[in-house]
């Protein structure tokens, strides 16, 4: 008889905390730099008479010794014609000694904490040491989580968040001032967002750029989340040609990230790519060097980020006795 543990929403929520979403983040990041697993860049089932995909990302950590996958999926009317999430995933967790699966746990909230902590990650590498100023542009299901881990890394003084449905800035902008007692603004224009701000993240699926780069200053670190698929660009990509560009991988940023648009176009070139942000925890490559540096953290979003925190909460459930367990064979 082989039983799997299987985990709800409620059960993540009860065991993952965000700073240690943090903590495990920048480890996988670190076992990336390492090359010390295994993850083949995500694979694609595009959905296109329904506007949405599918992705599966699995990943191994050779040293940690644990493996896993999720199927997530990104459909963009689903909120509007259907009453569903926009993003909807799984977890597999598996022994990699026997290929045994060991725990399925929903992985909606899973993806949202590790992309905020990943946020973190690379403003605590990359952004300047006196960042106070944070905007936001996209105030969909992803900014809180952002937000809440810039909050562990960062001495945020005011928050800007920008949203093309104003009422989902103000929502947010009113949670932010509620849970965290910042000075945070739902402002009008996108450029509002990004003008004389230190760190800014870009949460939208947007196919065109929304940043221009007459709005961007000398010194700005930019976590650039949105672009996660083929066609996906948030970015003026004269801002990427001023900046030092760190992604999350080097492959899959190329063929899905902020820079799958100006590489295939030809107005960047591959070699240009500063570097992956594991290298630089690792010490592999310098981050910052100097305040007036423009950086850009173009993220994909990586299974070994999912697989770290999901095996985190597996092994939290197990020691707790939280969630249920069914029978496979």
């Amino acid at each position: 008889m082989i039983e799997i543990r299987v985990l709800d929403y409620s059960d993540v929520r009860m065991l993952l905390r965000m700073n240690d979403a943090i903590e495990l983040v920048e480890k996988a990041f670190r076992e990336k730099g390492l090359g010390r697993i295994q993850m083949p860049a995500k694979t694609y089932l595009f959905f296109d008479k329904y506007g949405g995909d599918l992705r599966t990302m699995p990943a191994y950590f050779q040293h940690l010794d644990i493996a896993g996958v999720k199927i997530v999926n990104s459909h963009p009317n689903n909120p509007v014609k259907h009453g569903l999430p926009t993003v909807m995933a799984i977890i597999i967790l598996v022994d990699p000694k026997t290929g045994r699966p060991l725990c399925l746990i929903d992985g909606v909230l899973i993806t949202g904490v590790r992309t905020g902590a990943a946020v973190a990650v690379a403003t605590k590498y990359l952004a300047r040491r006196n960042s106070r100023i944070v905007g936001i542009i996209g105030a969909g299901s992803m900014a809180p989580y952002s937000i809440e881990a810039l909050y562990h890394v960062v001495k945020i003084e005011s928050i800007k968040i920008f949203d093309i449905n104003r009422s989902k800035a103000e929502k947010l902008a009113k949670e932010v001032e509620l849970n965290y007692s910042i000075s945070t603004n739902a402002v009008e224009k996108c450029s509002d967002a990004v003008k004389d701000v230190d760190i800014l993240v870009t949460l939208t699926p947007s196919r065109e750029p929304i940043v221009k780069n007459e709005w961007i200053s000398e010194g700005i670190h930019i976590n650039a989340m949105g672009a996660d698929a083929p066609g996906k660009e948030e970015l003026d990509p004269m801002i990427l040609k001023r900046a030092k560009i760190i992604v999350d991988d080097m492959e899959q940023a190329i063929h899905s990230g902020e820079i799958n648009i100006p590489i295939s176009r030809g107005i960047l070139q591959p070699n240009e790519i500063y570097g992956e942000l594991g290298d630089i925890i690792v010490g592999k490559k310098s981050g910052r060097v100097s305040d007036n540096e423009i950086t850009v953290f173009d993220s994909t979003g990586l299974a070994i980020q999912d697989v770290i925190t999901a095996w985190h909460v597996y092994e939290e459930a197990e020691k707790k006795g939280v969630g249920r367990k069914i029978t496979l064979y």
